[in-house]
């Protein structure tokens, strides 16, 4: 059983400690806040004492792991603090807001010898581990081509001086909230991207709400295989990501949707139960550190995620392609 402290006790922050009531795996043994106070109804439901002291919980030895459910801007340091105190560490994407922070958190992790994982449930949803395998049989031949969009009204939710409202916390806007899972699927399937061109805009919400709402990226995979990826942040929920190979095609809509086609026939549609993607995920990070084995997620493709949100800002302020070295 790994026992673990959640920093960011939020609205997602509470739903990573929902997701594992009752698990064999991970149990969630305190949480953190700077207003403990604040979270006294939800310390009484859970049985989770609350505490304001992060550099505390790192040095209890009851406590084996720490997740970050934290503002982004925080992940960094907080990564690098919990690997120095010998935890293991799950963070909220993004992992950090820098390719630097991120290459610096993966190795003060490395070097601590602990595990590094982060939440990116998308990996865990049955459309998507379907199609993986269905990529790796070899059914649709090569990946030449990608396509993903994760869009939504979130932008219409957010208040003015909500951190997440913030363009420093929230750099190309549904990108850090949302498109970076849909970027992480497509890494997955087609390895590191190696050039971004991309437009990012604040086309509908108000001045106060300073972060963009609709972003587009033209993509280049370092194997040569081309993608595009689009986030609006103020429309109705959608969810793709389409892989184009020589044998034919695969896409999948939602977490559990998927459809397959050939090169000659009718497309399928294959159906699959839902799953708890965020206890799937804790649970298989708690088996990585049991394992001692590196988490679904590696670090190189961490790192160019992060790489790859830079160069969405740097491509949008430019109006040119920006390469990843």
């Amino acid at each position: 059983m790994l026992r673990a402290a959640i920093y960011g006790l939020g609205r997602w922050g509470s739903r990573l400690v929902e997701s594992v009531q009752g698990s064999e795996k991970i149990r969630f043994a305190k949480g953190i806040s700077r207003d403990p106070e604040k979270h006294r109804e939800f310390s009484q439901k859970t049985g989770i004492k609350v505490v304001s002291s992060y550099g505390r919980v790192l040095k209890d030895p009851e406590i084996d792991a720490v997740v970050l459910a934290t503002p982004h801007s925080l992940h960094a340091k907080q990564i690098v603090q919990a690997a120095k105190a010998g935890k293991h560490v799950f963070v909220e994407k993004p992992m950090t807001l820098t390719r630097k922070t991120a290459e610096k958190a993966v190795e003060a992790c490395r070097a601590a010898g602990v595990t590094l994982g982060i939440g990116y449930s998308r990996r865990y949803a049955p459309a998507f581990l379907e199609m993986v395998r269905r990529i790796e049989a070899g059914e649709i031949g090569d990946v030449l081509h990608m396509e993903a969009q994760q869009s939504g009204p979130s932008g219409y939710r957010l208040k003015p001086g909500n951190w997440r409202a913030s363009r420093a916390e929230s750099p190309a806007g549904g990108m850090t909230a949302r498109g970076i899972h849909t970027l992480d699927s497509m890494i997955h399937i087609a390895g590191p991207v190696s050039s971004v061109y991309a437009s990012s805009e604040r086309r509908k919400l108000p001045a106060e709400v300073e972060i963009d709402d609709t972003t587009s990226m033209l993509l280049r995979f370092a194997n040569g295989a081309t993608g595009y990826l689009g986030t609006v942040f103020v429309t109705g929920d959608f969810w793709r990501v389409h892989a184009f190979g020589s044998k034919g095609w695969l896409e999948m809509r939602g977490d559990t949707e998927l459809i397959a086609r050939g090169l000659e026939g009718a497309p399928q549609s294959i159906r699959l139960p839902a799953v708890d993607k965020e206890r799937a995920e804790l649970e298989a990070f708690a088996d990585a550190v049991a394992a001692k084995q590196q988490f679904l997620v590696p670090p190189e493709h961490a790192v160019n995620e992060i790489a790859v949100l830079e160069a969405i800002v740097a491509s949008a302020a430019r109006g040119r392609p920006i390469r990843i070295k």
